[in-house]
């Protein structure tokens, strides 16, 4: 296992000298230099919790290497963005609903490109957003620098990663179909237990529809379908502030084609 080693390069990446993740985890700075030295191993309960300080999941501190789907990789090495620059429409919606007037917390899930991440950044909330492409990650961060603002930026895979640590704002556009429809009650679970009190969480999922013919693209790229208003009931026992149903037009990977995304704004109140 080279668990030391990703340990270490991750701690670096984020700036943490051994003693710092050492206190993070109440253990010795020793421990973690072993561990890093390749003459100790931690505490297999302690993983889950190593991972989510380092931005990672356990998968990943083990060896496991990320499975991207390819076809975004690619136009995310292009210069050009593929997304364009241009926010979510519904960033505009969850700015109405809860403006940064004191320090809130956004997750960006599968957040591509950086856009609309570094957008909420721009506009002083404080942004952590993931993705599966490391080339859409490094393409945000350039983004945020040359916008003169930062987002905490790491991967990981949605199937994988667990929040640990809690949110005023969550907001995923268009990536839960990548979820694997056994895993999503307990991933959307997550995300509601980790979203404080008076929060919301904003999610575009694609739905299929019998009349719109799927694109070749989505055909081949690891999508599991919802059904129309499926979003919805697992947030039954919150209160809904906005749901939609919309078929546009895309012309995403240049080849014209129609979509349907069921939109969901939903507040968390616990009474």
């Amino acid at each position: 296992m080279n668990i030391g080693n990703t340990i270490m390069t991750k701690r670096k990446e984020l700036g943490l000298t051994q003693q710092a993740l050492a206190d993070k985890l109440h253990v010795s700075f020793q421990a973690v230099s072993k561990w890093e030295n390749g003459t100790s191993y931690p505490e297999i309960d302690l993983l889950p919790v190593i991972a989510n300080i380092l931005h990672t999941s356990s998968d990943a501190l083990l060896g496991y290497e990320f499975k991207t789907h390819g076809y975004y990789d690619e136009r995310y090495k292009e210069d050009e963005y593929f997304w364009g620059l241009q926010p979510n429409e519904t960033c505009y919606d969850i700015m109405r609903m809860k403006a940064p007037v004191k320090p809130l917390k956004v997750l960006d899930i599968g957040c591509g490109e950086g856009k609309d991440a570094v957008f909420f950044a721009k506009n002083g909330y404080q942004v952590t957003a993931f993705d599966l492409s490391n080339d859409g990650i490094e393409k945000g961060k350039r983004l945020a620098e040359k916008c003169g603002t930062y987002v905490d930026f790491f991967q990981a895979d949605l199937n994988d990663y667990r929040l640990s640590e809690n949110f005023d704002i969550i907001f995923s556009s268009g990536v839960f179909d990548y979820m694997k429809p056994e895993l999503r009650e307990s991933i959307i679970d997550n995300l509601k237990e980790h979203t404080n009190e008076g929060g919301l969480n904003a999610i575009k999922v694609f739905v299929n529809k019998p009349f719109i013919e799927v694109s070749d693209n989505k055909k081949k790229t690891y999508r599991y379908s919802w059904k129309s208003g499926e979003i919805f009931s697992y947030y039954h026992d919150w209160l809904i502030s906005a749901m939609d149903e919309v078929i546009y037009d895309c012309n995403s990977g240049g080849v014209p084609h129609k979509h349907c995304i069921d939109i969901m704004i939903a507040n968390k109140y616990t009474g």
